[in-house]
């Protein structure tokens, strides 16, 4: 009996120190990497250029496994969207082999992602592609404020908890909400977004009840700047309010920013006096997010008590890991042969450059393009890159990429002739300074922190026309600077006339402000408006366009002008030179 009873007190005291010994918390310092806005930059590699990177996922990789024989399986890699568009690595496996599993999946898993968000270019490959890449991601797929229109729940997943050695780590995505005013409804066709301030209060409550997590990072593909295009950060559904959501939003410890490809790490005092830590590492894999998380516990407040290093590793100086180079050999040399197929010839070269200055081979052929696909009366578009540059010789499925970047759809649209020039009018207020004499400045620029003079505006908003011809003064003020003179074909124009035109589907959608705040109209008469859509995009029509021509003779255009020619010469070769001189 006496032996019987020292059993069970043996057990029970095991038992009791087992149960203590389980319970017992323990100091833990995490390392967190963040990539964001990869746009395909997968190998060392530019696959449009066809040159060589110092920047890849496979420099990240060497990063992350030097961080891993550190930290072990106390590291979470994280990825902040915009990875399905942007280098033919994703083009190739978004459209043109969709059999096998996504490149970007299969990296993904490769370098164990332990979350990532969604971004708008990934919307923008349409529901197809990152439905499929969804189900072939072994990380969670996160975006709270996309809401399924049906059920009223968040179409990909809001969160994901992440638990390293008893210590609770939640991840609230959420993507920018301005997706419907850049993109088709079919690629986002039965999803709508919230608000990000809104999701982010709503979410953040139901984690800490639900979780009681002991740090809360928000990833959000959204940007830093709210007070983007003379916004005053107080508008309803802001497309870049990763920062106010941290001023405004109690609760999270970091947020991860990311779309806007601009650096930050700022320590950010929200409305209960708490600091944030807000963190974006730019794009195309130059450069991470690197934090640093010590935990220490505090055993008479019973809870963790946290100190948060945070910087900015740039990863152009790093190696590209080989064994990650040898893994997807196969899926590189794909996508090389897919680059080098030979589609056509030019006859001279082309360079974006001269776009800003009036006229150029480079975008008239765009123009030129769209008119014959739509057979519209008038086209609209802009450089898509800051600087584009295509040789004169053989065209390689390459060489799209420098002449159009994105998979934008074309659209044809009704307008009347005072939009028409309403639409004008807001390009040129955007793109061109009002000149008082021959030194002022042509073009609207500015100089950036580091010296370099830029445009003061996005390069993609720089809007011309095409089927029509107009002039410029730029001696007059913003909103009186354009006269439309009539049609290429010498037919009048009239301002109370309807028109078809073409242009891209960002523009049509609303996207830069020219159809909304230029024209006048609200997103909703635009809907209206689009007589067609094409059934691909637009770089693909290009392509069967150039197969088709087999020899094409780029030409400059003469359809419009920039007066007086006197300010115009002077203000060309100063600013000209300012931006790009070599």
């Amino acid at each position: 009996m006496k032996k019987f009873i020292y059993i069970i007190f043996t057990l029970s005291s095991l038992l009791f120190i087992l149960s203590c010994s389980s319970s017992k918390k323990e100091d833990l310092t995490l390392k967190i990497i963040q990539t964001t806005d990869i746009h395909g930059t997968i190998f060392p590699y530019d696959f449009i250029k066809n040159e060589p990177l110092t920047n890849s996922l496979a420099n990240v990789y060497s990063f992350v496994k030097e961080q891993r024989s550190i930290f072990g399986d106390n590291l979470i890699l994280l990825d902040n969207g915009d990875y399905l568009q942007g280098q033919p690595t994703v083009y190739y496996y978004n459209f043109e082999d969709t059999s096998t599993t996504h490149l970007a999946a299969e990296v993904f898993n490769f370098m164990k992602y332990d979350a990532t968000t969604v971004g708008n270019h990934d919307i923008e490959t349409g529901h197809p592609v990152y439905d499929k890449f969804r189900r072939e991601l072994n990380a969670p797929y996160l975006a709270a404020n996309a809401i399924n229109n049906l059920s009223g729940e968040p179409y990909f997943e809001p969160y994901t908890i992440i638990e390293k050695q008893g210590i609770k780590i939640a991840v609230l995505g959420l993507i920018t909400p301005g997706i419907p005013d850049w993109l088709p409804e079919n690629l986002w066709e039965g999803i709508h977004f919230e608000d990000m301030i809104e999701s982010a209060e709503k979410w953040i409550s139901i984690i800490n009840e639900k979780e009681n997590p002991d740090l809360i990072i928000g990833m959000f593909h959204a940007g830093v700047d709210h007070m983007y295009d003379s916004k005053d950060g107080a508008e309803y559904m802001n497309q870049n309010a990763s920062k106010l959501v941290a001023q405004k939003v109690p609760g999270f410890d970091i947020i991860l920013a990311g779309h806007d490809h601009k650096m930050y790490n700022e320590k950010v005092v929200n409305i209960e006096g708490d600091t944030v830590i807000l963190l974006d590492p730019r794009s195309h894999s130059r450069a991470v997010s690197d934090i640093t998380v010590n935990f220490t516990y505090n055993k008479k407040e019973a809870k963790y008590q946290k100190s948060i290093d945070a910087k900015i590793k740039e990863i152009e100086a790093i190696e590209a890991d080989s064994e990650f180079m040898e893994t997807f050999k196969n899926q590189y040399n794909a996508v090389k042969n897919f680059v080098s197929e030979e589609i056509g010839e030019f006859t001279r070269s082309m360079d974006s450059k001269d776009a800003y200055f009036g006229n150029s081979s480079f975008i008239d052929l765009i123009h030129q393009i769209q008119l014959d696909e739509t057979h519209a009366d008038v086209s609209f578009t802009s450089p898509l890159s800051f600087r584009g540059k295509i040789e004169k010789g053989p065209i390689y499925i390459s060489d799209l990429f420098k002449l159009y970047k994105f998979e934008n759809m074309l659209y044809t649209l009704s307008l009347t002739g005072k939009e028409i020039d309403g639409f004008l009018e807001y390009s040129s207020s955007l793109w061109f300074n009002q000149m008082k004499n021959k030194s002022d400045h042509l073009l609207k620029l500015i100089v950036t922190e580091d010296g370099r003079t830029s445009l003061k505006g996005q390069y993609y908003n720089c809007s011309s026309a095409a089927g029509i011809n107009y002039l410029i003064n730029v001696s007059k003020p913003a909103g009186n600077q354009v006269k439309i003179l009539g049609f290429d074909n010498g037919k009048r124009f009239y301002l109370d006339s309807s028109y078809t035109v073409a242009v891209n589907s960002y523009r049509g959608n609303g996207g830069g402000g020219h159809l909304t705040e230029g024209a006048g109209l609200t997103t909703e008469e635009l809907k209206n408006r689009l007589i067609r859509s094409s059934d691909h995009d637009i770089r693909y029509l290009i392509m069967n366009w150039i197969k088709e021509k087999e020899t094409i003779h780029p030409e400059k255009g003469s359809n419009w002008r920039i007066i007086p020619e006197d300010y115009y010469e002077f203000g060309k070769n100063k600013d000209s030179k300012a931006l790009f001189e070599e």
